[in-house]
């Protein structure tokens, strides 16, 4: 059966046919590799006291953490600042990469990653085929989600603090210190260290027990609980999404739940996709006077760009060997509320879910319409790494297909993008006419059709077509 006819029936038949594919699909690639936040393993299921409504002393401890700028050294700045609850736990800013440290002048080099549906990701393993999985950050280098809580406190580019005696003296000052000391107790700010874990652990604990984190109500999730049905377009985006030989996205983006958890739209791994340089980035200009900027590619070779971020192999992440298989991997995110996190990839590089969408299926048959250099030309393909890197790219699988024609017609790409509009939550079958999508999802085949890679101002946030083409 086609999947562009499955749609074109009537409407209990394509939900039944729709709902045997999302209940035995098979394999596909990834579609959205930016990276999601994390959590431990201890985090994988919501907590007692989040589930009759309220939570825990020390998850209500972690939320006033959470939510406090004067734990920065800037006054400025806290996890919220970054991870902005109406927007998916992303930055609201819609920058490529958020602004932090003392002075709240100094960018960072990776997009903020969505904290939603953190608390469900397993820690960092390596498997006995050598396939890695789990972990937080984009690279995964910290092994659990208390442990990557703690990290941008003294990150110099974010919260800043010079130490974490720094930010021990502060959260002594703090009006919730009382509760903070009833749940860790004395011994809990003892010292620098043992204060940090303590915040790490209260922090992991709201994002697992807090509901708005992972609320699961989605216009998907009520379609799957028999509540609403989906447009012809989302029914035909959610067959090309499960559908191995078109857009295949189900092989990480999984669509389908595991026990009594839903579906997370991620299986945690890590893909080398490709993605093309974003010049945006003040890390990526040539001659940046930033001095956490390490000039990692001069030994590299082509294309000869003095920085890369190469993922799981630096600069961030350092017990990965330079060179391997590892360099240019990121961890596949989930795809819950993705219309809300834009924009996309660890490097912010698209700002539309039709210019990753259109990007995917045309990254190797139409190269020029995506790679270009700072000043618009043609760029090499997978300009983002060294040349010498090319072959740890992932040109294996549907949808990529060097040498033919793509997988999706440019309908076919926009009722994907509708698809995924359905992973937005905040859906109510009573009242679907208050549902609020973004107006990206108001995608066309025509608008699939003119997304092109685009050049941006150095803060990452006006946008403006280059005249790159083939």
């Amino acid at each position: 059966m086609k999947a562009e006819k499955c749609g074109g029936g009537g409407a209990g038949s394509a939900v039944w046919r729709v709902s045997r594919l999302v209940l035995s699909a098979a394999g596909c690639a990834v579609l959205v590799s930016g990276c999601g936040g994390g959590g431990d393993s201890a985090g994988t299921s919501t907590s007692t006291p989040a589930a009759t409504g309220g939570l825990s002393p020390m998850a209500q401890v972690g939320k006033q953490i959470f939510f406090d700028q004067a734990l920065s050294a800037s006054g400025k700045q806290s996890c919220a600042s970054c991870h902005d609850p109406a927007r998916g736990f992303t930055d609201p800013n819609n920058l490529a990469v958020s602004i932090g440290g003392p002075n709240s002048d100094l960018p960072g080099l990776r997009n903020s990653p969505s904290l939603n549906y953190a608390s469900f990701t397993p820690n960092f393993k390596v498997d006995s085929t050598g396939k890695a999985s789990g972990g937080f950050f984009r690279d995964g280098r910290s092994a659990s989600l208390a442990d990557q809580a703690q990290q941008p406190f003294t990150n110099e580019f974010e919260m800043a603090n010079a130490s974490a005696d720094e930010v021990l003296k502060t959260l002594l000052t703090r009006p919730y210190l009382d509760q903070f000391t009833a749940v860790f107790t004395k011994a809990g700010i003892q010292d620098s260290a043992t204060a940090m874990q303590s915040i790490g652990r209260a922090l992991a604990a709201f994002q697992s027990e807090d509901p708005s984190f992972h609320t699961f109500d989605s216009k998907f999730d009520a379609y799957l609980a028999g509540k609403t049905t989906l447009t012809d377009a989302e029914t035909r985006g959610l067959l090309l999404f499960n559908n191995p030989t078109k857009g295949n996205c189900n092989a990480c983006h999984i669509s389908t739940g595991k026990g009594s958890t839903p579906a997370l739209f991620t299986d945690f791994t890590y893909d080398n996709v490709g993605i093309p340089r974003n010049w945006s980035i003040a890390a990526n200009q040539e001659g940046t006077p930033l001095p956490y900027v390490p000039k990692n590619g001069l030994a590299l070779g082509d294309p000869n760009y003095s920085y890369y971020d190469l993922g799981m192999c630096g600069p961030l992440r350092t017990d990965f060997r330079v060179g391997g298989s590892t360099c240019g991997k990121f961890k596949v995110p989930t795809l819950r509320n993705i219309a809300l996190t834009p924009p996309y990839f660890h490097n912010g590089v698209f700002q539309t879910l039709d210019q990753v969408v259109a990007w995917y299926i045309t990254r190797d048959t139409d190269p020029g319409r995506w790679y270009v250099k700072a000043d618009g030309t043609r760029d090499v393909p997978y300009n983002d790494l060294p040349v010498g890197f090319d072959a740890n790219v992932n040109v294996a699988e549907v949808p990529y297909n060097p040498g033919t024609a793509p997988s999706l017609t440019n309908q076919e790409m926009s009722d994907l993008v509708h698809f995924l509009c359905t992973l937005t939550d905040g859906f109510d079958p009573a009242n679907p006419s208050a549902y609020r999508l973004p107006a990206q999802c108001n995608s066309t085949a025509a608008s699939v059709g003119a997304a092109r890679i685009q050049t941006a101002s150095a803060s990452g946030a006006t946008l403006s077509k280059t005249a790159a083409s083939e």
